[in-house]
């Protein structure tokens, strides 16, 4: 599957919000969007009117870049959000929380999406028990995620495992650091989530 694999800071500075694309850096000093709040380009700095259409187009960039997926993957997400009972943007903000390299990063143990999504590809974890690396693989009630027995003795791995410890997981994760595993206890409310998404105007994008 393609990816992204441009200057991630110029997405946060087009977006005018932070998506934690870079991890710890995000919250430094050295954040681009601190720096240079402008969207990046020649006319960045232009004070432009935002439409409605705009406004729609932003928040759908916005929230697909948050969570690293392309525009293919995007609207298939947003199909599936469309055939589930209940409100269809909730639905669609949930699915992507269901996926696995999200999860990881949910649990503490990636520092970004981009991180957890590495991470995933490379085959150190393992899902109820059985070594995966699909970052989408969309997660069920009950899984288990579990760093794989012969990565975690790595420095990486370590680290990561007392970063954990101290992270604070949605609540729908039951995350044992020192084990180096989650379970999940229950599927993610759209109120489990707190980075700031206006669904609606996805729907609305779609919906014309």
């Amino acid at each position: 599957m393609a990816r992204y694999t441009g200057p991630v800071c110029r997405l946060c500075r087009r977006e005018g919000t932070k998506l934690f694309l870079k991890g710890d850096r995000c919250t430094s000093g050295k954040c681009a969007l601190d720096r240079r709040s402008t969207a990046p380009g020649q006319h960045g700095a232009a004070n432009k009117k935002m439409r409605e259409y705009g406004m729609q187009m932003r928040e759908k960039q916005k929230t697909r870049r948050y969570y690293g997926v392309l525009e293919r993957q995007f609207v298939n997400y947003f199909e599936e959000a469309d055939r589930k009972e209940g409100m269809t943007g909730e639905n669609l903000i949930c699915l992507l929380e269901r996926r696995l390299d999200n999860v990881v990063y949910r649990m503490g143990f990636a520092s970004s999406h981009k991180e957890a999504r590495q991470l995933v590809l490379h085959g150190h974890f393992t899902l109820n028990g059985k070594k995966v690396n699909i970052p989408s693989l969309i997660i069920k009630a009950g899984d288990v995620i579990t760093v794989k027995e012969s990565s975690r003795d790595s420095v990486k791995f370590k680290a990561l495992a007392e970063a954990a410890a101290s992270h604070n997981a949605p609540k729908w994760l039951e995350v044992k650091a020192d084990a180096m595993t989650a379970k999940v206890v229950a599927l993610p409310a759209r109120e489990d989530v707190d980075f700031d998404f206006n669904e609606q105007l996805i729907v609305e994008l779609y919906s014309k």
